[in-house]
């Protein structure tokens, strides 16, 4: 890890909050987002995920905390998403980032890079890489191509690990006793316990998202619940 990137990712130390919402609804405003962001950051969250340029950009101008920023883009013909591509965290790190997570998970990507390639072009920007990892293969492979963090985003939402439901708790204890860069906790942490059991577990921070910030799902389910009861 380079040195001048152990304050940041060292501020990031505790609880993250991730601050999105879907395309059709009403809350993916740039303001909406970094009102999101500054009551989180106002609570004591360490930093924020956020997607985006246009909506990491918003929250650069209300925050101070640390950013993870990620751009989220659908290639045809391929399954990576999360910032496939070096011009994604380029836009992201303009508007404002602190930290690129990229997926690297060991499926194909667009444009013949590789985890390896993105991860050296993305710290000639000055910024550390947090890869968003599905199994331990794919963490080691990471750790081995330079990232200066490991999430445990995708577990659960690639071909390989479908059948599996997050947290990716037991996932976690792998990546802590395996391998010496910090780890984070993201995916189904859906409540303040679950939370506090990633850090037990050796994370070096956990990010919330839909628990707090995933208005529009946490409506849909409250009311698909009421709808069953009413007569």
């Amino acid at each position: 890890m380079l040195a001048d990137f152990s304050e940041v990712i060292r501020s990031l130390r505790g609880l993250v909050i991730s601050c999105q919402a879907p395309i059709e609804s009403p809350l993916h405003e740039p303001p909406v987002i970094a009102a999101m962001a500054l009551a989180a950051t106002r609570q004591g969250a360490a930093g924020v995920r956020i997607d985006t340029p246009a909506h990491i950009l918003a929250v650069r101008q209300r925050v101070s905390r640390p950013i993870i920023g990620l751009w989220k883009q659908s290639i045809p013909g391929f399954e990576v998403y999360i910032t496939p591509q070096f011009h994604h965290a380029q836009a992201i790190a303009q508007a404002g980032a602190d930290l690129i997570a990229i997926d690297a998970t060991l499926r194909d990507r667009p444009g013949g890079e590789t985890v390896a390639s993105l991860i050296e072009q993305i710290h000639a920007l000055g910024k550390p890489v947090m890869a968003d990892v599905d199994t331990l293969e794919s963490a080691v492979a990471a750790v081995g191509a330079g990232a200066d963090l490991l999430g445990t985003t995708l577990y659960g939402y690639t071909a390989q690990t479908q059948h599996l439901t997050p947290p990716g708790f037991d996932l976690l204890q792998q990546l802590v006793e395996t391998l010496k860069v910090p780890i984070i906790c993201e995916g189904g942490v859906a409540s303040a316990t679950m939370a506090q059991q990633a850090i037990a577990l050796g994370a070096h921070s956990v990010v919330v998202g839909t628990a707090i910030t995933g208005i529009d799902l946490q409506v849909k389910a409250y009311q698909s619940a009421v709808a069953i009861a009413l007569p």
